[in-house]
């Protein structure tokens, strides 16, 4: 009786959906409140946010208080002699000081201040664009490693149904050979395939474990039982079918190339607030004091004095004119520079990787069509060669040698077909991601072929 690779395959399969199994979008929710790498986006995000405030901080009124209390000790007169002849040693007394100070001041003109807000504005805007860019990458990369379990999945699926089918070859070929009908290399062919294919089913359980441990990673909990793919995929071709299109799109709305365009803008405000270094700075201050000094003297009848100070308010502008600090601004001024063309090179880089990126998945995505139904047309090919195969061995035209091969064909085109499938659906979401477009509409689409 000869044994159907695809249906025991299929068999096989199957038997751990009979349990509920977790699909894209929980893996992706899981992610969403576990993913480390998302959560280190948003504190940096929000951590460079508070130089913005802190930058703004240097332009509004800067309000300070001193209040400060010191005494002095007062050295008395020589020591002398009374009538009886006794040393007496006079007493010694203290001078205290009290003074209290308040100062307002306000930048009125102060060019390098204002460029450097702007200059926190950009670089936040381009930590928000580097979040945004995480957040994308985070359907992706949840996407990958879900995908990525399912093809690993089915490849120990197809290995185990390799490996019962070779286990049986090589039970007809010992039968066979006890009759006297085949060789003893017949049978140690047989055995040789069947050892391989069991060293491939343990290399498929480790490789499937280690994907469920990818998977686990980003989402921080157990990856046991997924979803998968249903049997029939729309093969539908990206919208727009036009590259140039996409690549437009992903020039204009990559938020990778988005960031790099705000650090641009920040290296050129930062340019603005070193050549700034070279002009005058006005600023406002308001000060009021007001202090007390007092004696007192020693001993236990120590009489006070005191005298009270008057308070004392000072207002006036300040004008500072740089002149030379040593070259310092003017290297300030060339190194901002220097960090502006480096933020124009980077900005370059990413632009043409994203741009060879979106074309490299909009041309997979189109061949994907063409290669899902050539690999399933393949599996379908493979399957009946093996028969035939298996068939004419029984009858003596062929050799076991030719079962084994035929047999092979089979599980490696199973492998492909599992492999094509997924990266078809894979391909497309990575083409949306590298134009910007991605979101939880796309993993919505994505979740409703599982089964």
């Amino acid at each position: 009786m000869r044994l159907k690779l695809l249906t025991v395959a299929l068999a096989l399969a199957a038997s751990p959906m009979l349990v509920h199994a977790e699909d894209l979008l929980d893996a992706y929710r899981q992610a969403r409140a576990n993913d480390p790498v998302l959560s280190q986006a948003d504190s940096t995000r929000l951590s460079v946010g508070e130089n913005v405030v802190q930058s703004r901080a240097l332009l509004l009124p800067q309000v300070s208080a001193q209040l400060s209390l010191n005494q002095t000790q007062i050295a008395g007169p020589t020591p002398s002699t009374d009538a009886a002849g006794n040393i007496v040693t006079p007493d010694t007394g203290n001078s205290r000081n009290r003074s209290l100070n308040a100062t307002v001041s306000q930048s009125v003109l102060d060019f390098s201040k204002y460029a450097n807000l702007k200059a926190a504005h950009s670089t936040a805007d381009a930590q928000t664009a580097t979040y945004e860019a995480a957040v994308q990458q985070l359907s992706t990369r949840v996407a990958t490693a879900y995908f990525n379990v399912l093809t690993n999945d089915d490849a120990l699926t197809f290995a185990k149904a390799n490996e019962q089918a070779l286990a049986r070859q090589l039970e007809q070929a010992q039968q066979r050979f006890d009759v006297g009908l085949s060789a003893i290399t017949d049978v140690q062919d047989a055995k040789a395939q069947h050892d391989s294919a069991v060293a491939s089913v343990i290399t498929a359980e480790n490789t499937l474990s280690d994907a469920r441990e990818a998977l686990t990673q980003i989402t921080g909990k157990p990856a046991d039982n997924l979803k998968k793919l249903r049997e029939q995929l729309p093969m539908d071709a990206p919208a727009p079918n036009d590259a140039k299109a996409w690549v437009d799109q992903a020039v204009q709305h990559n938020p990778t190339i988005l960031a790099s365009q705000f650090s641009v803008e920040s290296a050129e405000h930062s340019i603005s607030a070193a050549r700034a270094g070279h002009l005058p700075t006005i600023d406002a201050t308001a000060q009021y004091g007001k202090s007390s000094t007092w004696n007192e003297n020693g001993g236990l009848s120590s009489v006070a004095r005191a005298s009270n100070g008057r308070g004392q308010t000072t207002v006036g502008l300040t004008l500072s004119v740089p002149i030379f600090s040593g070259g310092a601004t003017q290297s300030r001024v060339r190194q901002s520079i220097y960090d502006r063309d480096s933020a124009q090179d980077s900005l370059e880089s990413t632009r043409r990787q994203v741009v060879r990126n979106t074309l490299n998945y909009f041309r997979s995505v189109v061949a994907g069509i063409s290669k899902v139904e050539a690999t399933k047309a393949a599996v379908e090919s493979a399957e009946s060669a093996r028969d035939a195969t298996q068939a004419g061995f029984e009858v003596g035209t062929r050799t076991i040698v030719d079962v084994l091969i035929a047999q092979q064909n089979l599980t490696q085109s199973l492998s492909n077909y599992s492999q094509a499938r997924h990266q078809f659906i894979l391909d497309k979401l990575l083409l949306k991601q590298n134009a910007g477009s991605v979101d939880i509409k796309d993993l919505e689409a994505i979740n409703s072929l599982l089964q």
